[in-house]
């Protein structure tokens, strides 16, 4: 019985210190990428704004020239007065017209 238990406590030392020497490799390495990634961060946001700029904004539609729309009428007017377009064909065009 005394070897037994001997061999038990040896196996509890060894595994305690193991357990030690896992934990302080552990933590050094976790504090050596911490102060790395606290090294990299402030350069990385420094040079985000030069390399990520934001497009430029797209450039606005030109005017509608009413005048055109309005000659565009006049003459869909006069085809109709003419009998050349029929009142729904006259709708249909002016309606094409007034939304482009």
């Amino acid at each position: 019985m005394p070897g037994l238990l001997r061999g038990v406590a040896r196996t509890a030392v060894i595994a305690g210190t193991a357990t030690h020497v896992s934990n302080n490799v552990s933590r050094r390495q976790a504090n050596r990428w911490a102060s790395k990634e606290q090294q990299q961060a402030p350069q990385q946001y420094e040079e985000a704004p030069q390399q990520y700029q934001a497009p430029p904004p797209p450039e606005a539609p030109p005017a509608p020239d009413m005048d055109a729309k309005l000659a565009q009428l006049k003459d869909l007017a006069a085809l109709r007065d003419a009998g050349v377009l029929t009142g729904a064909e006259f709708e249909q065009q002016k309606n094409k017209i007034l939304s482009s």
